[in-house]
């Protein structure tokens, strides 16, 4: 969550347990050698949000620990990376001079969610369709981005299932986000046959599209289940994060 913290009011909804989650606020240095790496590679970034968690959440830790994360740039001043968990993350962990960090527990902000409550929301999602056997736009189960109309459809069906009512939408498309992962052959070691054209690190795109607007709560219910589980695919990307802040409604 952003901005002002929404007041917990006495409500059968407040009053219900919640489960317990984090949100860690990081303002980043541009000028940190590691921070340009990461910010390069979504790949290292997703590794470097990881790093915070405890050792030991066994073979899933991102599902065990709930991660999920977004690169917030679209302002003035440094990039802020958002992480939310389930459970505490160490900042510690981080090479100095890294970022500036603050952490904080959203218990008061998941027991205020009440209906007909006004927010603002952003998310970053990765909008696409994916191309059935006899598509013409592509191969098959290829991931296509959709732009305009199809985009904030995309959202809006996505936010009407999650609790939210939608006031307002403006979807833009965001900047496509990079990942290099390692070749087979260097994950397991190079075969016989490898040529070296072949041990280069793959280059991954992931289109994502940043919605923003005012929307009313309508299930708190379904809408701490978002929340807490994030809306689509590409968490490992950094998509799926939902945020809220307080709002108000025009009229």
């Amino acid at each position: 969550m952003t901005g002002t913290p929404i007041p917990a009011p006495r409500t059968a909804y407040a009053e219900e347990a919640v489960p317990q989650a984090w949100l860690t606020r990081l303002v980043l240095n541009p000028a940190h050698r590691q921070v340009h790496r990461d910010l390069g590679n979504t790949a290292l970034l997703h590794r470097r949000v990881m790093s915070l968690l405890p050792d030991g959440l066994g073979d899933s830790p991102r599902a065990t620990a709930g991660v999920l994360f977004r690169l917030d740039t679209a302002h003035v001043g440094p990039p802020v990376l958002l992480v939310q968990t389930r459970v505490a993350v160490d900042t510690g962990r981080l090479p100095n001079g890294y970022a500036e960090t603050q952490t904080r527990d959203m218990t008061p902000m998941l027991t205020a969610l009440r209906p007909g409550l006004p927010v603002r929301y952003r998310f970053l999602g990765n909008a696409v369709r994916r191309c059935g056997r006899t598509s013409t736009a592509g191969s098959w189960k290829q991931a296509i981005p959709l732009s305009g109309e199809d985009a904030a459809r995309w959202w809006a069906d996505r936010a009407s299932a999650s609790g939210l009512a939608l006031r307002s939408l403006l979807p833009s498309i965001s900047d496509p986000m990079t990942a290099y992962h390692a070749p087979a052959s260097r994950r397991g070691g190079r075969g016989a046959g490898t040529s070296p054209g072949q041990d280069k690190d793959i280059r991954v795109p992931y289109a994502a599209t940043l919605y923003e607007g005012v929307a009313v709560v309508r299930d708190p219910v379904k809408l701490r289940v978002a929340l807490l589980a994030g809306i689509g695919r590409g968490k490992s990307y950094g998509c799926g994060l939902l945020s809220l802040a307080p709002a108000r409604l025009d009229g």
